[in-house]
């Protein structure tokens, strides 16, 4: 499983982990990365404080390269930008923006770019000002989406760019993995899956909801206001969309969903928060660590790609 992504990433396996708004933590992304994996720390709307002592508590951890997933929305994402060049973080993904202002102070801190995209166009315009890769997220995906599905999404972005592509969104297991290289993708990456490993932080509430999903338990809020978000259904997510139905504006929706996030990752508020989760949710059964779910993500990977038959 060696591919442009693992050289480019100087990791083993072509598996990142998500960076995840109040969970990727150091704890996980240093333990992915030790496991063979990328870890990303998710900076999400934290102040460059906090990423400052993330970073420095994963390379305490590991002598492994690990990244930073950067919320170009935040209002700290100045700071944290430029905090990534001071600290030499290897790997910035980012998202929920366009990140070309910080381009040039990346590439001359060594720094290797991979911007989130959910289109074409979007990926093309990353490939032209220096992205060292994409990842093509698919709606299938937790938390923040767009429109296109992973299947139709990954080829088209393959086509269109000469830099390895990273596909995301429903991706749960081996399958997924080698469905995803045969769709162009030279890499993967995975979130939901890594919430329930044991060196994950976020509260067991959260992790048991997700290992007692259904397949049928994924939701899609805030499809009005254009800002949609998948997540498993719960009360909140029933009135969310019963006040939608009802044609509710933004500052009404916004209200019922303030500090959601945190309400289910930390306090394990699984009925009144926002239990984010991809819809491959109802494939992850169990917990492990981060190093034994690698491993049989590879395996399953190897022994899935050896049975693929090319018929004459």
């Amino acid at each position: 499983m060696h591919t442009r992504i693992t050289k480019l990433l100087e990791i083993e396996h072509p598996i990142i982990q998500g960076g995840m708004a109040w969970v990727a933590e150091y704890k996980l992304a240093s333990a992915v990365s030790k496991a063979g994996g990328l870890g990303l720390i998710g900076a999400a709307n934290a102040p460059a404080d906090w990423v400052r002592d993330q970073i420095r508590s994963a390379k305490r951890e590991t002598e492994k390269p690990f990244g930073i997933n950067i919320m170009l929305m935040s209002p700290y994402a100045d700071q944290v930008a430029q905090l990534a060049a001071d600290e030499g973080v290897k790997v910035v993904t980012t998202g929920a923006g366009n990140p070309e202002k910080y381009m040039k102070m990346w590439k001359e801190a060594g720094i290797k770019v991979i911007p989130v995209v959910a289109s074409v166009a979007l990926a093309k315009r990353m490939e032209r000002c220096g992205a060292d890769a994409v990842v093509a997220e698919g709606c299938e995906a937790g938390g923040h989406i767009g429109e296109n599905t992973t299947m139709v999404l990954v080829p088209q972005v393959a086509d269109a760019v000469s830099i390895p592509v990273i596909a995301a969104g429903g991706i749960a297991d081996g399958r997924g993995i080698a469905a995803a290289f045969m769709l162009g993708a030279e890499g993967v990456q995975m979130g939901t899956h890594f919430v329930v490993t044991d060196e994950c932080q976020v509260h067991d509430n959260y992790k048991e909801r997700i290992i007692k999903a259904k397949d049928i338990d994924s939701r899609v809020t805030g499809r009005s206001t254009g800002h949609p978000i998948r997540v498993l259904r719960n009360e909140m997510t029933k009135r969310y969309l019963e006040l939608e139905n009802q044609g509710a504006g933004f500052e009404e929706l916004e209200e019922l969903t303030l500090g959601g996030l945190r309400k289910a990752v930390i306090e394990g508020d699984i009925k009144n928060g926002s239990v984010m989760a991809g819809q491959i949710a109802g494939m992850v059964k169990e917990r492990m660590s981060c190093r034994t779910l690698i491993e049989k993500l590879v395996q399953e990977t190897e022994t899935v790609m050896k049975g693929i038959k090319i018929y004459e």
